[in-house]
């Protein structure tokens, strides 16, 4: 299939979506704010620059979107027609880099928050903040927020 846009407009389309900073980032970091939770934000010595870390907490947050980090069962987690192969790499890098970025904050000591997009869309960010305030002082290792259901 081929794609609807010429490939200079493709380009200019794909150069303007953010890895940073992002809708539902923004969301989550104001609900976890308003909560009284510090933060800081997307640092370069922590591996995988997490969006947000919580030193007090020795927790990282990762905001993922379903689309690119290939939320599993998320009707969000689609695949372009064109260039399947080109794709299917590059989302294999994704959830390759994701899951060697998780075993080494996990062997450095780092406390892991996961929360998929779809989960800020289905509950809303104040939700799922309180639900990362509850689990902060818990002691677990690692939170997923964002089981599909649809």
């Amino acid at each position: 299939m081929a794609d609807i846009v010429d490939p200079p407009t493709r380009s200019r389309m794909m150069a303007g979506i953010k890895s940073i900073n992002t809708k539902p980032e923004r969301e989550l970091r104001t609900a976890l704010h308003a909560l009284g939770f510090r933060y800081r934000l997307h640092p370069k010595e922590i591996v995988g620059r997490p969006d947000l870390v919580l030193p007090k907490y020795k927790s990282v947050v990762f905001v993922h979107g379903c689309f690119w980090h290939r939320h599993k069962g998320c009707r969000y987690a689609t695949a372009p027609a064109t260039r399947p192969e080109f794709w299917q790499t590059k989302f294999a890098s994704n959830v390759a880099r994701d899951a060697r970025v998780a075993a080494e904050l996990r062997s450095a000591g780092w406390r892991m928050v996961t929360v998929w997009e779809c989960a800020i869309r289905r509950e809303g960010a104040p939700k799922i903040a309180e639900w990362i305030a509850s689990w902060l002082p818990s002691g677990g290792d690692e939170l997923v927020v964002g089981l599909p259901t649809e």
